[in-house]
């Protein structure tokens, strides 16, 4: 048997490339996916079987796109109206070289969630499962993504996809889930990338639950936040995302005469590089969205009807940079400002800069009670864990739709956990026509360093 995990930095997503004999199965493809053609022709392999565990929120399927380039049947689980592959029924058996690939309805995370068992076709021990989003090392699938009002009934049938399905399968065989540690679609995904049923009965807190009520209080009680573009994911990972556009290799660096004419036609600017040379000089109107943080946050704020432009810190980061946004369905990527910044302010153009504060000059400006307001722009869990005292909180997520909220008859000095949602909040606040925005170096954690106290009320 082989096994592969191809893990999609910053989103946290695993697929998996499955053989045996001279055939395989690809697992939750990503949307640039020669990746698994090429594993699959250097192991002398034919990818026959393209498996979906569920509709994806957080990232583009490459099922079609892979399908394409093999011929493999997609397949995925019950109760949507797919518009590409064949729909499973419970129980379904697909034969991989000596391997039996069991499909098994899981739903809780969602409905029509499906998981895939693996075991020797002539009969004995499991050996892998593919779990999908229901079961994660050190967490459980999210049951929030149907509303509120459907949170409790997926709850109850997570519950009995995980200890009625899931875990009766074995101690000992090996854990697949489609997500890691940092993933949105779980809240405590642990960092754990090898895991077994075993391990994770034992290890795994959601699992600690008494009963199933304590189970699904516990779902209840999270909070998680949920990016706007999930819905954008939804609609194409029913219907089939477009086909891939330009590859990264192909992204065109422009010239400063290029770039301008697009920024002025209403191209959109994303700067990645790290928040605190985005303070010391910038293009007006542009995001600060680090380069490892683009996976997480450009869904937050990106349409995908405008074309967009990117600021490098260096030329080699284009490929990184398109593939994160290509993952999340940006076709729309117009290239990348050749000679970067300097370029830019070497032309004779206006840039803008963006204060920085260390945590000493925010408790000095605290202290002298200088009319500032402090944003907190962490998720509600962090804040919950102790936060500055004289501080507002706000989500950098929602800060965009919030904006008018933040007074602007005063500074704002943003913090988060070292400093970079800080400044991809503080340059929402510039882009909303804030007049005095900062952000706060080090932000809570050289806060704690520096002995400062912190709330929790």
């Amino acid at each position: 048997m082989i096994l592969e995990r191809i893990t999609s930095p910053g989103l946290a997503h695993n697929s998996y490339l499955l053989g045996s004999g001279s055939d395989a199965a690809v697992i939750d493809p990503r949307r640039d996916c020669r990746v698994y053609v090429d594993m699959a022709r250097d192991r002398e392999l034919r990818i026959r079987h393209i498996f979906e565990t569920h509709r994806n929120e957080d990232y583009a399927i490459g099922s079609l796109e892979l399908a394409r380039l093999t011929g493999a049947q997609v397949y995925h689980g019950p109760g949507l109206p797919w518009k590409y592959g064949s729909t499973l029924v419970d129980g379904q058996q697909f034969k991989l070289g000596t391997l039996l690939v069991n499909a098994l309805h899981t739903p809780g995370h969602t409905d029509e969630s499906m998981s895939y068992v693996v075991g020797p076709a002539r009969g004995g021990a499991t050996i892998v499962v593919f779990s999908g989003d229901a079961l994660f090392a050190g967490d459980v699938g999210r049951t929030d993504l149907y509303g509120l009002d459907q949170a409790e009934r997926l709850a109850s049938t997570l519950y009995e996809s995980v200890f009625g399905r899931l875990l009766p399968l074995g101690d000992g065989v090996i854990l697949c889930p489609a997500h890691g540690a940092g993933s949105v679609c779980g809240t405590r995904i642990a960092d754990r990338d090898n895991t077994t049923i075993g391990t994770e009965k034992a290890l795994n807190r959601a699992l600690q639950a008494k009963s199933k009520s304590e189970f699904v209080a516990n779902r209840l009680a999270e909070k998680p936040e949920t990016p706007p573009y999930f819905r954008q994911m939804e609609k194409y990972n029913l219907e089939g995302p477009p086909p891939l556009g330009p590859t990264p290799e192909i992204l065109p660096p422009l010239s400063v005469i290029e770039f301008k004419a697009a920024m002025e036609s209403g191209a959109i600017v994303i700067d990645t590089r790290e928040p605190p040379a985005f303070g010391g000089a910038h293009i007006k109107g542009s995001y600060s969205i680090w380069l490892e943080g683009m996976p997480s946050f450009a869904g937050w704020f990106l349409p995908y009807d405008t074309p967009i432009l990117l600021i490098l810190e260096d030329p080699s980061h284009v490929e990184k940079a398109a593939r994160y946004l290509l993952r999340l369905g940006y076709d729309r990527i117009a290239g990348y400002l050749g000679g970067g910044l300097e370029s830019w302010y070497n032309a004779g153009l206006p840039i803008e800069t963006l204060a920085l504060l260390s945590v000493h000059q925010l408790r000095a400006m605290i202290d002298r009670g200088d009319n500032l307001t402090v944003l907190d722009v962490r998720g509600a869990d962090e804040w919950k864990t102790g936060h500055v005292g004289a501080a507002k909180h706000m989500y950098v997520g929602d800060l965009e739709g919030r904006s008018g909220e933040v007074p602007t008859d005063r500074p704002v000095a943003a913090y988060c956990t070292v400093g970079r949602r800080s400044g991809l909040g503080a340059s929402i606040l510039l882009r909303a026509g804030h007049p005095a925005v900062s952000s706060v170096l080090g932000s809570i954690t050289a806060w704690k360093a520096a002995g400062f106290a912190i709330s929790k009320e």
